[in-house]
């Protein structure tokens, strides 16, 4: 595993958590009830795969990173957690629901990632999933490739990112089996602490590989000065965050 997944997801995560309602806003929509079995996909550090378990459900977390599955496990003792890909997870028994925040856009491969929810879910079982949608962080990602151009680089094609529109992630979820009962894109404007720069260096290994150390502060200067229009006010710095939230039923056939 490349040990460079848990740094970024973990760099990922705690952007996106800046707004903390938005975690309590999903889990509103997923509605754990007692006794529930639930798959929590990238759970990350399983703070919401506990609060799923507080409200009396069963979860189970998968995530990708080893590195975070440690983490989970250190913090909750209690919890059934485990290294696993979504893409190739499969599970003799069923869930009642399948729950994701904030990992959907890590996934590189969606269909199959669509395909291992529906197998893990009972017939009529929910899947309620929001993570980063289309247009996330396009101010930051415009920039970088225009400052990249111009220094000479290739600019397209850097970012790691699965950000689909609704209409393409609902169409890949009712080809899948799905019947999609919500969605919403909405904007959130997440605050960062540190600023562009470390933002950038949080993302270097995928926006920057091929530029040497000696260059990065000439473009991380460009790519600031580039946004600040647009992110940042009243003496804070913002992503242009962008999110899916979306819930859909696993029917087993289409009339």
């Amino acid at each position: 595993m490349n040990p460079e997944i848990g740094k970024t997801r973990n760099a990922d995560h705690e952007h996106q958590s800046a707004n903390a309602k938005l975690g309590a806003e999903i889990l509103s929509l997923l509605q754990p009830k007692p006794g529930e079995r639930i798959l929590d996909v990238g759970c990350g550090t399983a703070d919401l795969t506990a609060q799923i378990s507080a409200a009396g459900a069963v979860p189970t977390g998968i995530d990708l990173s080893e590195e975070m599955i440690l983490r989970a496990k250190q913090k909750h003792l209690e919890l059934n957690i485990l290294a696993e890909d979504v893409c190739r997870y499969r599970t003799d028994a069923s869930f009642d629901a399948v729950f994701s925040h904030a990992a959907m856009h890590w996934v590189k491969d969606p269909p199959a990632a669509a395909r291992s929810v529906w197998l893990a879910l009972r017939e009529g079982g929910r899947f309620v999933a929001e993570f980063a949608g289309k247009g996330n962080v396009a101010s930051l990602t415009r920039a970088i490739e225009q400052v990249l151009k111009t220094h000479g680089y290739a600019g397209a094609g850097r970012s790691p990112w699965y950000l689909p529109s609704i209409g393409e992630y609902a169409a890949l979820l009712e080809r899948t089996g799905f019947r999609v009962v919500f969605a919403q894109h909405f904007d959130v404007p997440s605050p960062l602490k540190a600023g562009v720069r470390n933002w950038l260096d949080s993302f270097a290994d995928y926006f920057f590989p091929d530029v040497p150390s000696a260059e990065k502060a000439a473009i991380y200067d460009a790519i600031e000065t580039m946004v600040k229009p647009a992110l940042y006010r009243e003496g804070q710095w913002f992503a242009d965050t962008s999110r899916l939230r979306i819930m859909a039923i696993k029917q087993a056939h289409w009339d």
